[in-house]
């Protein structure tokens, strides 16, 4: 992968790829419970003013047309709505709800590519 995996306007985004842009469901719900909350609250609030641009630059063509940096980028952002709870809701009882979110199995969703 080159150092840009991104589209253009997302740099601020790229040090959170490797951590949080997964294909499933599952593996981003794990990547939540795995992660702290200082992990969580970086990546929330790194992306969340990217958000809108990112949502116009992917909705300007349907799923099946994007490349790989528009599908690294809607892995991102499914990413954050796993953690947007946890962060904006949650806080401090996260802990509690990842400890029993352990006992749910995820094994398919519709963003599943």
């Amino acid at each position: 992968m080159s150092a840009v995996s991104l589209p253009s306007g997302f740099e601020a985004l790229e040090v959170f790829v490797s951590d949080w842009s997964f294909a499933t469901a599952a593996e981003r719900a794990q990547r939540r419970l795995d992660s702290t909350a200082q992990e969580r609250e970086v990546f929330f609030h790194t992306a969340e003013n990217l958000v809108a641009p990112a949502l116009d630059l992917l909705d300007a063509k349907p799923l099946d047309q994007h490349d790989a940096q528009e599908q690294r980028l809607m892995s991102l952002l499914l990413s954050l709505a796993h953690i947007g709870l946890a962060v904006e809701i949650q806080g401090d009882d996260e802990p509690r709800h990842a400890r029993d979110a352990r006992h749910i199995t995820i094994t398919r969703a519709v963003s599943d590519s």
